[in-house]
């Protein structure tokens, strides 16, 4: 299990942001304190999340920079 959420935290956030959205559209008694409590959550959390992809790219990014340095200098990829 946490290695899917290691792996999908984008997605898992878009999931819960939805549904987040969905219960304070249709539960209009929840008091305004708590969803801009969550909404301040979700905000701190999507920065969170935005680090992670960013971490995961740089990874992906710099693993394939040595790869693409092989191709210039007339090598082959294994």
């Amino acid at each position: 299990m946490i290695t899917f959420i290691r792996t999908h935290p984008a997605r898992i956030y878009a999931v819960a942001v939805a549904a987040l959205a969905l219960v304070a559209h249709y539960v209009p008694e929840l008091p305004s304190a708590l969803v801009l409590g969550l909404v301040a959550a979700v905000l701190g959390t999507g920065e969170a999340v935005q680090r992670a992809e960013n971490a995961k790219t740089a990874g992906t990014t710099a693993a394939g920079e040595g790869e693409h340095q092989d191709q210039a200098d007339g090598g082959t990829l294994a």
